[in-house]
């Protein structure tokens, strides 16, 4: 698999991971999403959205919106599983935009963010595999919780390798 640069690849992945994990949450009634279950976060719901709300953290840093910790404050959480799974695909879908123009220059570039403790520095070849990361850490408690309300969690790491590669994944890189 070939890329301009590594991080779309890993922004497509990421993509392709949350769009198969709410692929099979379908159906999800409310009572389900935010019953409590083992976890980090208490419920599926809380786990989701936890994911959906530090991504626009990080991706209003990245393209320097100026909100950022404003989407805390302002993001309701959301107990529709479509509904959210929409705003994830979304997000995701800015994150894989951003990640298709990064080059050396843009990973070296410094982001100031605001934190609880005050203003931090960060380079956006900094953020981006911190952001990743983070998804993929909720993603697997996400499973865990999957498992508790009786749903099979899917396979999510399809995608990189050619033996291996998800249909997705062969769309855009044959």
């Amino acid at each position: 698999m070939d890329f301009d640069t590594p991080w779309i690849g890993f922004a497509l992945n990421n993509a392709y991971a949350n769009r198969t994990l709410y692929g099979a949450l379908s159906g999800l009634s409310k009572d389900a999403f935010t019953r409590d279950v083992p976890g980090f976060f208490p419920t599926l719901a809380a786990t989701l959205n936890h994911i959906y709300e530090v991504d626009l953290f990080y991706l209003d840093a990245l393209e320097g919106d100026g909100r950022e910790r404003a989407y805390f404050a302002e993001k309701a959480p959301v107990y529709d599983v479509a509904a959210l799974g929409e705003l994830q695909a979304g997000a995701d879908m800015r994150l894989a935009m951003f990640c298709q123009k990064i080059d050396e220059a843009a990973l070296a570039r410094v982001v100031v963010m605001d934190r609880p403790g005050g203003p931090v520095q960060e380079t956006v070849g900094g953020i981006l595999p911190h952001l990743i990361q983070h998804q993929i850490h909720h993603r697997g408690q996400a499973h865990v919780q999957m498992s508790a309300l009786g749903i099979a969690p899917p396979q999510l790491d399809e995608f990189f390798l050619n033996y291996d590669r998800a249909e997705l994944a062969k769309m855009y890189f044959g």
